[in-house]
C-alpha cells in the first residue's frame, strides 16, 4: 500500500541501506572513544575510503576488493592520526579537524579522472525463495551482503566490549589511562588498535557510499557523513546497539526526504535536504538535556593524551 507516491515496504528497505555508511563509521568511532581518544577526522577517513576503494573496485572488477581498498585507506589515514597524538603528543582535536581536510584534498587530486566511471556491481546476497515473501521479502532478503555485515558488526563490537577481556581492558584505558598503565597495559598500543579500527571502519563506510549508495566518484561524495557519525555515538551514549539506532533513524529521514522531492511535495528541496541534519541536531540536544545525561555516559579520559612518564 502506497501512502501518495511513497511505498513505505520500499522506503524501509532504502533506509537500511542508506544506514550502512553511517554505522560503520559511528561503530568505529566509538571503539575510538571508549579507549579515550575523540578523533573528529571520521569524514575525512570516511571520503578517503571511499576513493581508495573506488579505485581498487574499478582496477580490479572486484568489489570485494574495493571494500578491502576502502577499510585500507581510511585505516592509512588513521595512523597518522595516531602517530600525531599518540606518540607526538598532538593535540587531538586540531589533528582530527587537520585530518577531516587533508583527507578531502588528497582524496579530490586521487579522483581526478575517475568521474562518470562506474564500479563493479555488488549484488544482493542470493535467499533464494525468502527474497519473495510479501513485505518482509523485499525489506529483509534483498540486500547486498555489506548491509547484513554492517549489524554483525555492530553486535560484534558490543560483545567484545562488554563480554571479554579485551573490551575491559579498552573500557579501562579509556576511564583511566593512567590506571590501567599502573596495571601494566600498554595504553598507546591499545589506544593504537583501536584507532586503526575505527579508520578501517570509516573506510570502509565510504567505500559503500562510492560502490553501492551512489555508485560513482564525486569530489566531497561523504557530503558530511563523517559529523552525522561522530553525532550518532553522542547520541548512543557510547552505547554500541543505540548506534544501530540512531543510524536506522539518520538513514530513514535520509531516505524519506528523498522520497517526498521525487513525490513533488510543496515543502522546499532546501529545507527536505537539511532535515537529516536537523534532526540529528534536534536529538543531540534532547539526548544532552538534563543535567547533560549523556555526557554522564562519556569515557572519562576523553581526549586526555597519555605519556607514560607521568
Amino acid at each position: 500500500m502506497d501512502f501518495g507516491a511513497i511505498n513505505p515496504v520500499v522506503l524501509v528497505a532504502s533506509l537500511m541501506v542508506a544506514a550502512v555508511p553511517i554505522m560503520l563509521a559511528a561503530i568505529g568511532e566509538l571503539v575510538v572513544e571508549k579507549a579515550g581518544v575523540l578523533n573528529l577526522g571520521v569524514e575525512g577517513m570516511m571520503i578517503m575510503g571511499a576513493i581508495c576503494g573506488f579505485i581498487v573496485a574499478v582496477r580490479t572488477g572486484s568489489p570485494l576488493a574495493g571494500f578491502a581498498g576502502g577499510a585500507l585507506g581510511g585505516a592509512v589515514l588513521s595512523a597518522i592520526f595516531a602517530f600525531l597524538t599518540q606518540f607526538l603528543l598532538a593535540n587531538q582535536v586540531a589533528t582530527g579537524l587537520a585530518l577531516t581536510l587533508f583527507g578531502l584534498g588528497l582524496s579530490a587530486l586521487m579522483g581526478q579522472g575517475y568521474n562518470g566511471i562506474k564500479p563493479p556491481v555488488t549484488g544482493p546476497v542470493p535467499f533464494g525463495p525468502l527474497a519473495d515473501i510479501p513485505v518482509l521479502g523485499r525489506i529483509l532478503f534483498s540486500h547486498d551482503w555489506m548491509v547484513y555485515g554492517s549489524v554483525l558488526v555492530v553486535a560484534a563490537v558490543w560483545w567484545v566490549l562488554t563480554r571479554t577481556r579485551t573490551g575491559l581492558i579498552i573500557r579501562a584505558v579509556g576511564e583511566s589511562h593512567d590506571a590501567a598503565h599502573a596495571l601494566g597495559y600498554k595504553v598507546n598500543r591499545i589506544r593504537l588498535g583501536c584507532i586503526l579500527f575505527g579508520g578501517a571502519m570509516a573506510g570502509l563506510g565510504g567505500a559503500y557510499i562510492s560502490l553501492v549508495r551512489v555508485p560513482q566518484w564525486v569530489d566531497g561524495i561523504t557530503a558530511g557523513a563523517g559529523w552525522i557519525a561522530l553525532a550518532i555515538v553522542v547520541f548512543a551514549s557510547w552505547k554500541p546497539w543505540r548506534v544501530l539506532v540512531g543510524a536506522y533513524l539518520f538513514g530513514g529521514i535520509t531516505v524519506l526526504q528523498l522520497n517526498l522531492q521525487a513525490a513533488g511535495s510543496t515543502i522546499p528541496v532546501e529545507y527536505l535536504s537539511m532535515s537529516p541534519y536537523l534532526v540529528t541536531i534536534l536529538v543531540l540536544v534532547l539526548m544532552s538535556s538534563g543535567r547533560g545525561r549523556a555526557g554522564l555516559n562519556a569515557p572519562a579520559a576523553l581526549g586526555q593524551n597519555f605519556h607514560a612518564a607521568r
